[in-house]
Order: structure tokens, then sequence, then C-alpha cells
């Protein structure tokens, strides 16, 4: 034990290594037998809404897709961005909502393209879960006015068991499942970020080298490890720093442990994502 702990920065720098020569921004099919489950879906245009409960949520958790969405694939879909809250549970809510601005602008999503709510029933709490039915209602005009056809946000788990991100889900699932296919255009596509086990969540550096371990070998082998996603999207060190430099964007934020959480969190390099079907779909597909 003792031996492999003192290998660990020989580890760390050759990730480190691999990650600078070896890699780029990609969205990687975690099976070859769920390609229907991509993020994308063929043919364009796609509109992307990134759901989000708090400003920093988009560079915190999101930064790898939204970096590879709109530089790694051609042409790149049009992202949006809706935060559902200024984070004003400090008081901090118009300044919050500035630095949002600034993050945004480095992640590369355009002002007209990006908008942040501040309701009475969708305020910054770390002890309540936001009710679905206003958070579905909130979401309704953006996804027709502006024909989203794929929504991102968080899964049942909220990565971090924030009661506002487990709320996205329950809120996008129920305003997909309230609406029915029109024109021949069907409905909007929700995927979930992933919520990996503590154990995986702050490995830093190795965390593109394992995700790319276990998607070859998920490939190779029936019996290898399968990967958990049937979307994982992996950056680069460019877009680490990147994502990094819209953190600091931040600055009311960044307390000792978001400093600690931005060098070591997974989520800095590595998005892993599952669609997440609402149950009338569900049921009609079986």
């Amino acid at each position: 034990m003792l031996g492999i702990v003192r290998q660990w920065p020989v580890f760390l720098v050759a990730s480190l290594l691999i990650n600078v020569f070896l890699t780029s921004p990609n969205v990687f099919l975690a099976s070859p037998a769920q390609k229907n489950c991509s993020l994308l879906a063929d043919g364009h245009p796609h509109n992307v809404l990134l759901l989000t409960a708090h400003p920093d949520d988009e560079c915190m958790f999101f930064a790898p897709t939204i970096l590879a969405l709109s530089e790694a694939l051609q042409p790149p879909p049009t992202l949006y961005s809706l935060c559902l809250s200024v984070g004003n549970a400090d008081g901090l809510g118009e300044v919050r909502r500035r630095e949002l601005e600034g993050s945004l602008d480095v992640l590369g999503i355009e002002e007209g393209k990006r908008w942040v709510i501040d309701k009475p029933e969708l305020q910054d709490n770390f002890t309540a879960e936001w009710d679905p039915e206003v958070i579905a209602d909130v979401l309704r005009p953006y996804v027709f006015e502006h024909q989203i056809t794929t929504i991102l946000t968080f899964d049942h788990h909220g990565i971090s068991s924030h009661p506002n991100h487990i709320s996205l889900p329950k809120g996008a699932s129920r305003l997909i499942g309230s609406l029915h296919d029109t024109n021949g255009k069907p409905r909007p596509r929700l995927f979930t970020l992933v919520t990996v086990p503590l154990r995986e969540k702050y490995v830093g550096l190795l965390s593109p080298l394992l995700s790319r371990a276990t998607i070859f070998l998920s490939k190779l082998s029936q019996d290898a490890p399968r990967a958990k996603a049937s979307t994982t999207v992996i950056s680069d060190w460019k877009g680490f720093l990147r994502a990094h430099r819209a953190m600091r964007q931040h600055w009311s934020q960044l307390v000792w442990f978001r400093w600690l959480y931005v060098l070591w969190s997974r989520y800095m390099w590595v998005n892993d994502w599952v669609e997440l079907v609402p149950a009338d779909q569900t049921q009609s597909a079986g």
C-alpha cells in the first residue's frame, strides 16, 4: 500500500502527459450498441438547453460538455443556458448574476441565449426541493420559443445531493411528459449528468485516463466493466484550463474548498450522460 502511495505523483504526471499530448475534447459513445442514445441524434439543426440551478453550476459541473458541443462538433449546435435562480442564499444574488455572465462569456454561450430566473418559488435553498410544476412552467416558454431539441441537466442525485439540483430533472421530465409530438417534430430529449460515487469524484487528472480505459475495455470484452453512461465527454488540458478560467469569474464563491474542487473534481474533466425518458414515452414504447 505504501508503494502505491509513493507512486501517486508518477501516476499524476503520466496522466497529465497523456492529456496534454494525446487527447482533445470529444464526445465518446460508451457502448457501440447505444448509438441511438448519443447526446445529439442524426440531423441538424440542434438547439441544446443547459438547465442549471445556480450561478457556477455551468462551470463546476458541465464545462466539458459545453466546450465539446461548441468546438468538437461541426456544425455545432446552438447552445442556450437557463439558470433557475440567482443564488441569493447569502444575499449576493446580483453579484452572482454578473459573475454568471462572465463565466458564460468564457464558455462561449452568447448573450441573448442565456437567462437567469429570480422567482420566489425558486430560491437558492439547501434544505428544500423546488416544485416540479413550477420548474415545468418556467421552462416551457423557453423550450417552445427556441425550439429546443435537447435539455441537459443534473440527475436525480444532483452530483452534490443539493435538493435544488435534484429538482431539475423532475421538472424537466414533467414538462416533456406533458408535451406531444407536433408537426412531425419530436419532443425534446432529456439527458442527465451522472452522479459518480465519492471514490471516483476527486481523482483529478486521472479522471480522463480512467474514463478512456473504461470505454476501451467495454468495447473489447463483454466481461469487462461497462461504462455507466450512454455518452461520455472528456476534456483535454486546454478545456480544463478554460473551465478553470470560467470558475474564476465566480470570485464570490471561491472559498478554499472550491479551489480544491476545481483542482480535483472529475467534473472539470469528464461528463457522463444518460437519457431520461419520461414515463409516458417508456410505456408507449413498450
